[in-house]
């Protein structure tokens, strides 16, 4: 496959101001790390000027069956599904059903009398107090409000744990019992990354009066031609399905079978569509979402989100421009905290050397808890796409070593 990334691409390297020879980097770093057993597989695309120009695929998409990686495999996105679910929140907005300082209780009564939790307390002997202001439509875009995750490391993601948000329910029901629930912290006061665009998915609903799956595959999915995405797989695509692996000790390999595609959940329609992190979809349909936020929120034709409307997405609004260090160190993160800042759905690189990245400022991106990524560097006009199966997300630097490959292949 060495030297052959190049097929069934849209342009040459050369022809966008990119080097065949460097971008020989990201081959070598998919085949290694698929050689030394910390990788099943591997799938990653370059764009530049809207044109794909790169793609590679390294490994197996099922090691069990023996079944090599595939460029039309279907990934569990996690966490990438955040960044859809923000921009459909977004086209709502530019119809003028929301503010983005609109308390979110105007839209869902349960939250309207929200309480923090005391920190000097546990899950199971606490007091609450009243925050200094409601949470807000904008705070739930950028994870300030006062909303975690379901993990046990904190008292409140405890709760959410006990509470079985969401065991066989759907947004609805998840909220009301979200609603009954204390905050971790004031809103606006820290960054935690949590739940907070399950409730994006949960406005959307509101907010259009359709289910949140009908409104993605109607309002994204269907412009955008993105046929292999949703919130399950179809069964017939069961061969597509990638297994999904945690970090183990197998053997050789540093991984171990977390969830096989035979029997996988993710072949199975869903109640609960999560705009946190439900969606299965593929590198090529990931890529027509990229092309688009590349090309200012138009594809084909297609307007799926205004480009004055995408740039106040990508930018900063953390307060006083704080970068995510300042707010607060989260539980986990799809991202580095110094450097880094967040808009309304995407992380922002302000500084590379506090960052330690190579980047562009203005980069925006996110990734996913088997350890996928995007980025998106409107100054390059370049998008990366890197698709793989291994939880947690973190375990190893490849997506900083992918983002340093592609960058390093620019010559102009």
């Amino acid at each position: 496959m060495r030297n052959n990334f190049s097929d069934g691409c849209e342009a040459t390297p050369e022809s966008v101001g990119m080097s065949s020879k460097k971008l020989e980097n990201l081959y070598n770093l998919g085949e290694r790390y698929v050689a030394e057993g910390k990788l099943p597989g591997v799938v990653t695309l370059v764009a530049r000027d809207g044109k794909l120009v790169y793609q590679s695929r390294h490994g197996n998409m099922d090691d069990e069956a023996g079944k090599p990686m595939q460029l039309d495999a279907i990934f569990r996105m996690y966490s990438m599904t955040k960044p859809i679910a923000s921009v459909a929140l977004m086209q709502l907005y530019e119809e003028g059903r929301f503010q983005l300082d609109d308390p979110a209780s105007k839209f869902i009564p349960e939250f309207k009398d929200l309480r923090v939790f005391d920190k000097r307390r546990d899950a199971d002997n606490y007091t609450v107090s009243k925050p200094p202001r409601e949470m807000t439509v904008r705070d739930l875009l950028m994870h300030t409000s006062g909303l975690v995750s379901g993990s046990p490391d904190s008292p409140v993601g405890t709760l959410y744990q006990r509470a079985q948000m969401y065991e066989g329910r759907t947004l609805e029901s998840m909220i009301k019992v979200l609603g009954g629930l204390p905050l971790h912290c004031d809103p606006g006061s820290e960054w935690n990354y949590g739940i907070s665009t399950d409730v994006v998915g949960y406005l959307c609903e509101v907010l259009s009066g359709v289910p949140f799956d009908e409104y993605l595959q109607k309002n994204i999915f269907e412009p955008l031609q993105m046929t292999d995405t949703g919130f399950h797989a179809d069964p017939e695509n069961v061969d597509r399905l990638c297994a999904c692996y945690q970090v183990g000790s197998n053997g050789e390999k540093q991984y171990e079978l977390q969830d096989a595609p035979a029997g996988s959940s993710f072949l199975k329609p869903k109640t609960y569509f999560s705009g946190a992190g439900g969606l299965v979809s593929t590198a090529n349909d990931y890529l027509q979402f990229c092309k688009m936020l590349t090309n200012g929120g138009e594809l084909n034709g297609e307007r799926i989100i205004g480009s004055r409307t995408l740039a106040y997405m990508a930018t900063n609004h953390l307060p006083g421009d704080k970068d995510l260090a300042a707010m607060g160190q989260p539980q986990f993160a799809e991202t580095t905290m110094e450097g880094i800042g967040f808009g309304l759905g995407f992380a922002v690189l302000l500084d590379p050397t506090a960052a330690q990245v190579i980047g562009t400022p203005g980069e925006y991106y996110w990734g996913g808890m088997a350890s996928t990524a995007f980025y998106i560097s409107p100054e390059e006009e370049m998008a990366v796409i890197f698709l793989t199966q291994l939880v947690p997300s973190g375990s190893h630097p490849i997506r900083r070593q992918i983002r340093a490959a592609a960058y390093g292949a620019i010559t102009d």
